[in-house]
């Protein structure tokens, strides 16, 4: 299932080298919060067995 793209994103203080995601000082608040729980949101790591936190079923 395909992620939504987040509206930071589309943000004038966002920066996106590869490799190097980031804000340019004086972001909006808003913008920083919706950022960092992005960032967040990709350090999760599953547990074996699941795929995006659903237990997958094998034998």
């Amino acid at each position: 299932m395909p992620r939504i793209r987040p509206n930071f994103m589309d943000s004038p203080y966002f920066i996106d080298e590869p490799g190097n995601w980031h804000l340019v000082s004086g972001a909006p608040e808003e913008v920083q919060e919706e950022f960092e729980a992005y960032v967040r949101s990709m350090m999760i790591v599953d547990e074996p067995g699941t795929i995006n936190g659903i237990h997958i079923q094998y034998p």
